[in-house]
């Protein structure tokens, strides 16, 4: 009898299973530790521009714990409320600018904290992330961007969630075909001229930076200092070029879906987005995702002729210009709700669920209109160990830092402190 037809056989009888050993020729030594291999941790930051609705989006602060009622603009999560929390009283202390939108929602950074610079920023929860734990996967983090113009998005003039340690933004695929070639493309160009082809950028490269090191001996102070800008541009460079050498000849993973339409807008964009997200974290191409929302093309995609930053100061307006705010809220809820669907139908090797290690942070800087404080932060998942189902109440004024390092830490990434954090959230660390 064939090895093929024993192992067929072992595992499709259900007595067979009691009766007979686990057998090492069959390969079940193999099956166990793959079933026992702890998966990985994954963290996904979904921001958006120009806020909520202050009056159907927050629930109400007297009633915090479990049995809190779920305000209108929720309501489309009324199925996921067991796992995710809402946590209200939490902002940036440093941002003062309303109309630099998620530019530093994920940083907490200090807009003037360089002197003699008109703006500057740090480095982002995720890019902390990823530092620890993106040498696994192809791709250390994964940038989703909207591709808006800065003064359509309510995101800001950074026009980026992600920011590199030296307070850079990071780019990333702007709608759904960009990110699908980036996941699922592959070079059909044979393995040994790639190699040769990553050799050449490599020596390009190399003289470069010889020859700006040559240069830096002749510079003065103000120009060396423009020049360790390059330099660490160059070593970006490397980081990538090494990257990519350590991949080489591994393909990418086949997609499950067809390559998309271009010129997707809207709602079905970010439900496109949203379902390549999955994707990559169930591929484990990536662990560490941002996408950074559309909301303009979105509140056009619904049919509002209200626009969208004048949709965002309806206070005063109560009428068009907040049931516009208010269908904004709704539509963004329904698609975070479809997103929660997909993780969890998602199984995993050992039998979980990919939301079972997923933590999704969802929110803005901006809480509505163009007010600061009580960022709207919404924490869903189990990967990070955290109350689920719950609302929390924080003292005002609490940095929202605090909550990136707890989701940080609750990853078991060991950081001391993030941006202006004064601790973690111990209310959202499940007991």
């Amino acid at each position: 009898m064939s090895t093929s037809l024993q192992r067929r056989q072992f595992l499709q009888t259900g007595t067979a299973i009691i009766a007979l050993p686990a057998l090492e020729s069959l390969g079940f030594r193999r099956f166990a530790a793959a079933a026992e291999q702890p998966r990985p941790k994954r963290l996904v930051f979904l921001g958006f521009g120009w806020g909520v609705t202050n009056d159907s989006w927050y629930p109400d602060t007297n009633k915090p714990g479990r049995d809190y009622p779920l305000p209108p603009g929720l309501r489309p999560l009324e199925r996921h409320k067991a796992d995710f929390t809402i946590v209200q009283g939490l902002w940036h202390r440093h941002t003062a600018n309303g109309h630099y939108g998620s530019t530093f929602w994920l940083t907490g950074a200090n807009e003037f904290g360089q002197p003699g610079q008109a703006f500057s920023n740090t480095v982002s929860v995720d890019q902390v992330a990823a530092s620890h734990v993106g040498a696994a996967t192809r791709f250390d983090s994964l940038c989703l961007d909207c591709g808006e113009a800065a003064g359509g998005s309510g995101h800001g003039p950074g026009l980026s969630l992600s920011w590199d340690a030296r307070g850079k933004p990071l780019g990333g695929p702007r709608n759904p075909v960009e990110a699908f070639h980036k996941l699922f493309a592959r070079d059909t160009t044979p393995l040994e001229e790639q190699q040769v082809r990553l050799a050449e950028r490599k020596s390009v490269l190399d003289d470069a930076l010889e020859n700006a090191r040559e240069l830096g001996r002749r510079l003065g102070k103000a120009d060396r200092e423009k020049l360790r800008e390059y330099f660490d541009g160059i070593r970006d460079l490397e980081a990538k070029l090494a990257r990519d050498a350590k991949w080489l000849g591994v393909d990418r993973p086949q997609p499950s879906i067809a390559e998309p339409k271009s010129g997707l807008a809207g709602v079905e964009e970010i439900r496109l987005m949203y379902e390549l997200l999955a994707l990559a974290l169930e591929t484990d191409s990536t662990r560490v995702i941002t996408y950074r929302q559309p909301v303009s093309t979105l509140v056009t995609s619904l049919g509002i002729k209200v626009e969208a930053h004048t949709m965002s100061h309806y206070h005063g307006h109560a009428g068009e210009k907040q049931e516009a705010s208010e269908r904004r809220d709704l539509a963004q809820s329904e698609l975070l709700a479809g997103l929660l669907d997909r993780l969890k139908a998602t199984k995993e090797p050992d039998g979980s669920t990919l939301f079972d290690h997923t933590t999704v942070a969802y929110g803005s800087n901006i809480r509505t209109g163009h007010s600061l404080d009580n960022c709207p932060t919404l924490v869903a998942g189990r990967g990070a160990g955290l109350r689920m189902g719950e609302q929390l109440v924080v003292p005002k004024g609490t940095p929202l830092c605090n909550a990136w390092l707890t989701i940080l830490k609750g990853a078991g990434i060991d950081v001391a402190s993030f941006g202006d954090s004064t601790g973690t959230l111990d209310a959202l660390v499940a007991s």
